[in-house]
């Protein structure tokens, strides 16, 4: 199944829309994704950061955005496809908005280099919009094929900050709230003490307290974390 065969709520996360991208000092960053979608003459854009830092958020946004608008959009990524990279690069294709995720996964392959580069030319011919994301910014991700690094350079690059604990808690808040959850001070600090702190692991965990506070009927309490989760008071 090609990426823009699979179903719309497949595709786009109800909970990866721009307007839940907590910016911070990311705003540049949001702004360049928000103009590869309505501006034709927008830049492409790279976005880098770390892990959870909100990459595949915005590709997903941004893809989400133009099918609202009318657009087509398709998006990749290359982490589990070590194999039949280049063969899905090249199938991709024929949309208005082009996203490619994880870009790594082919840093250093030949053959799913040159398949990413034919793609990019192409993008340039029938006019596509791309979003690309990677860990890195295109020169330290180790790409072997010189023109492709230099095109990927070439973008208008939008390298992600990591969000503060207290940016992580606001973002934690207002994803509880929008599903009726209110997480208070006590709550929050007694997660930030003792889980992971990286926001795709908090925002994983608000999932199974959704889950469970509503299996229960309980709500979502310091006593309720310590009797779901372990740990002392």
């Amino acid at each position: 199944m090609k990426p823009d065969q699979l179903p719309l709520a497949m595709r786009w996360s109800a909970q990866q829309r721009f307007e839940t991208f907590f910016a911070g000092d990311n705003g540049a960053a949001l702004d360049l994704a928000r103009r590869a979608v309505t501006d034709a003459d927008a830049p492409w854009v790279f976005v880098s950061g770390a892990a959870a830092s909100g990459k595949t958020h915005l590709l997903i946004a941004a893809c989400a955005a133009a099918t609202a608008a009318g657009r087509r959009a398709q998006y990749l990524t290359l982490r589990n496809l070590p194999d039949a990279a280049p063969d899905a690069i090249r199938a991709l294709g024929g949309s208005d908005l082009l996203a490619l995720d994880d870009l790594d996964a082919i840093a250093g392959r030949r053959e799913a280099e040159h398949a990413l580069f034919d793609l990019y030319n192409r993008g340039k011919v029938e006019k596509y919009a791309f979003l690309f994301a990677a860990s890195r910014a295109p020169a330290q991700l180790g790409i072997g094929l010189p023109d492709l690094a230099s095109r990927l350079s070439a973008c208008a690059q939008a390298p992600l900050k990591p969000l503060d604990d207290a940016a992580r808690r606001e973002v934690l808040r207002a994803r509880a709230a929008a599903r009726g959850i209110e997480l208070d001070d006590a709550v929050l600090d007694w997660l930030f003490a003792r889980t992971g702190r990286d926001l795709a692991s908090l925002i994983a965990l608000l999932d199974r307290l959704d889950r469970e506070s509503l299996a229960q009927k309980r709500r979502v309490t310091v006593p309720f974390l310590r009797m779901l989760l372990g740990g002392p008071a």
